[in-house]
């Protein structure tokens, strides 16, 4: 089993300083976006912002892709069963299922039954004053302006590769004592 030092220092996909500073602006912006549009929640468009600058453009495009249709998903299904049907466990239930059969149907990746599961649990179960459709309309707009702002930056600023000398660096030593030369932590002895 390994360490909790294995499980969280990296070798090979550390945070950088120009890491920081783009996911830094990348949520500024989409947040102030999300303000300047006036959106209640104006806070899902930086977390919606970081969750795409974890990535390349390469590895974000595909997750952000799944994201939005998820997020359109969860917010269409939260907005009908908000409106049509009084508001229970049961509905709520049903209407989580009914998701997992449209993205089977749809034959989408996990990922989007995921988001679209998220969003529906923030249109349904999180008390607002609102309709169910503003609700949903507020939420889809939110998180796309943060995927977007994150897709731009990331297109704008890419993320540089992790060079070939970096990536063979000396492992950190972990808990049981140094690492020798780079060479991985061995496992110790199993006495009987």
């Amino acid at each position: 089993m390994p360490t909790l030092s294995q499980l969280l220092v990296t070798r090979s996909n550390p945070v950088s300083l120009l890491h920081a500073a783009r996911t830094t602006l990348a949520v500024i912006v989409s947040y102030a976006a999300a303000r300047l549009f006036r959106l209640p929640e104006a806070y899902w468009a930086p977390i919606s912002a970081m969750v795409v600058m974890q990535s390349t453009l390469g590895a974000a495009l595909p997750i952000s892709a799944q994201r939005f249709a998820g997020t359109a998903l969860g917010a269409l299904v939260g907005a009908v069963t908000g409106t049509y049907f009084q508001q229970s466990l049961w509905v709520f239930g049903v209407a989580v299922f009914l998701i997992g059969v449209l993205c089977a149907i749809l034959r989408v990746e996990r990922n989007a039954y995921r988001y679209a599961g998220i969003t529906l649990v923030i249109v349904m179960l999180v008390p607002r004053t609102a309709g169910a459709w503003r609700i949903a309309i507020h939420r889809f707009f939110e998180v796309s302006l943060g995927i977007a702002v994150g897709l731009v930056l990331s297109a704008l600023w890419p993320e540089r590769p992790v060079t070939a000398a970096a990536a063979k660096a000396p492992a950190p030593p972990s808990a049981s004592g140094p690492a020798t030369a780079g060479a991985p932590d061995s496992p110790a002895p199993r006495h009987s």
